[in-house]
């Protein structure tokens, strides 16, 4: 049953929360320009793929990590997770678009909770001693609110892929009904997806698919471009 505290999580998996994430498509627009996504069917091969094989490994596997050092009260573990989520994406666009969604993130949730861990995050973005990034801003408040891990977990997963859902109706484009369907289709995946990251070592991290990545890298080269990334 959804408590409180879940509920106010939630807020941040709006498509409206002020991140950011309507500029960004990760590499998704690559492969509409080159009509390898097309429809929905296509989009959702490419979500699959873009969850089982990215965001497990990187933001996934960096969420449920940064819970278990803060349950421990070990920051440093957390903002050396914010080094390595960032140092380890090698597309510049995709760099910078995801360090300037954690800032704009971790601002937004400033200004509604006054978490001591959320501030010390702030100020090292603000010192040039960490990058800002989505999935550990996500997790503070997380944790502050005492939603579980796994909830945690699967409320960032969701909100990820529902951002690009949502763009993706502007770039192939498609209509808002398929997008809302294909959320509703891919929500066993979310699930499935938590409990392959719970199994998963900290060796693991970082074990991203080789092709979302080469999109990435090969987007900042296109002619005509409604994302930043």
């Amino acid at each position: 049953m959804t408590n409180q505290q879940e509920l106010a999580l939630l807020q941040l998996c709006d498509t409206n929360f002020p991140t950011g994430a309507f500029s960004h498509s990760f590499g998704l627009e690559t492969y509409i320009q080159e009509e390898k996504i097309t429809n929905k069917e296509s989009l959702a091969q490419w979500l699959k793929a873009y969850l089982q094989e990215q965001l497990v490994y990187a933001d996934g596997l960096a969420c449920r990590l940064a819970y278990e050092a803060l349950e421990a009260g070990e920051l440093d573990a957390v903002w050396e997770l914010d080094r390595r989520l960032t140092v380890q994406i090698l597309p510049r666009e995709t760099r910078e678009g995801t360090y300037r969604m954690g800032e704009r993130m971790v601002e937004t949730l400033k200004s509604l909770y006054d978490d001591s861990n959320l501030s010390a995050y702030q100020r090292r973005i603000a010192a040039k001693e960490a990058f800002g990034h989505p999935a550990i801003a996500f997790v503070i408040i997380a944790h502050y609110l005492r939603v579980s891990r796994s909830t945690a977990m699967l409320y960032y997963l969701y909100s990820s892929l529902s951002s690009l859902v949502q763009n993706a109706v502007r770039g192939i484009p498609l209509g808002q009904t398929a997008g809302q369907k294909l959320l509703y289709e891919i929500q066993p995946l979310l699930y499935e997806a938590v409990k392959r990251i719970e199994d998963l070592s900290e060796d693991d991290f970082g074990a991203v698919a080789p092709g979302i990545e080469m999109s990435q890298l090969h987007h900042e080269r296109l002619h005509i471009r409604i994302f930043m990334s």
